[in-house]
């Protein structure tokens, strides 16, 4: 873990980020402190929806990353770090068939394994810190009434130690955010795009008005947005919350 992660560990609480974040108003707190829970109240997902865990078989954590001058424009650079630090570390404990779901979310195969949550905290036009939630299904076999969701246990059949696997996630974690102001980012998207999950493959995908259309992702504008190649060989760019991929 290095000297410079400081880990603190709670019993339950609300959400790690927002325990996290409360706790960035009171304490100056160091560069990658991790907060981690065994069991989370009220996890949230991306746009409101819940996070559902089993207490003492998950890792819930949130991580505060500081940035000197990191430019409010390339704020998707940080989804982009956070995903493959996870990617890098699942895969090398073989976990198959892993891809980016775009923007937040961990795949093995066409189930979901891993959810990100990312709030940053800007200053003027640059990012001051951002809080990484992160919610790995890790012991957990049981998901009721949940679809196309899975854990490490399942796929790898085996548990695994909950401690060791924050260890090697922070690690990585360090390692890929450690680089994020001068990092070429032409790179690290050839990089994200490379295991993008769905790209390539005809997919349905219903936009904001809930009218479903069909396409392909070809990758990942520098600004975070997916980009889809409609009918008519016609490109078009969308933002977060504009799009969701339905198969």
């Amino acid at each position: 873990m290095g000297e410079h992660s400081q880990i603190i560990k709670l019993d339950a609480t609300d959400s790690t980020n927002l325990y996290l974040r409360s706790l960035t108003r009171t304490k100056e707190l160091s560069d990658l402190t991790c907060v981690v829970t065994e069991n989370q109240v009220k996890g949230r997902g991306q746009m409101g929806t819940s996070w559902q865990s089993e207490a003492g078989k998950n890792l819930t954590f949130s991580v505060l990353k500081r940035y000197g001058h990191l430019k409010a424009e390339n704020q998707f650079a940080i989804n982009a770090c956070v995903s493959l630090a996870i990617y890098d570390t699942l895969n090398s404990l073989n976990v198959p068939n892993l891809k980016i779901k775009w923007p937040n979310d961990i795949m093995s195969g066409s189930d979901k394994i891993c959810g990100i949550l990312i709030e940053n905290v800007l200053k003027s036009m640059t990012i001051k810190h951002s809080i990484i939630g992160i919610g790995l299904n890790v012991n957990q076999t049981n998901f009721i009434g949940l679809q196309k969701v899975s854990s490490l246990k399942q796929k790898l059949s085996q548990s695994l130690d909950l401690d060791e696997l924050l260890d090697a996630l922070l690690k990585q974690l360090a390692k890929h955010l450690s680089q994020i102001e001068s990092l070429d980012l032409k790179m690290l998207w050839s990089n994200y795009e490379r295991y993008l999950f769905r790209k390539d493959k005809p997919s349905t995908f219903k936009n904001a008005k809930n009218e479903v259309f069909m396409g392909f992702i070809r990758g990942v504008s520098q600004q975070g947005q997916l980009r889809i190649e409609m009918e008519d060989a016609l490109f078009k760019e969308f933002g977060l919350k504009e799009v969701s991929l339905l198969n």
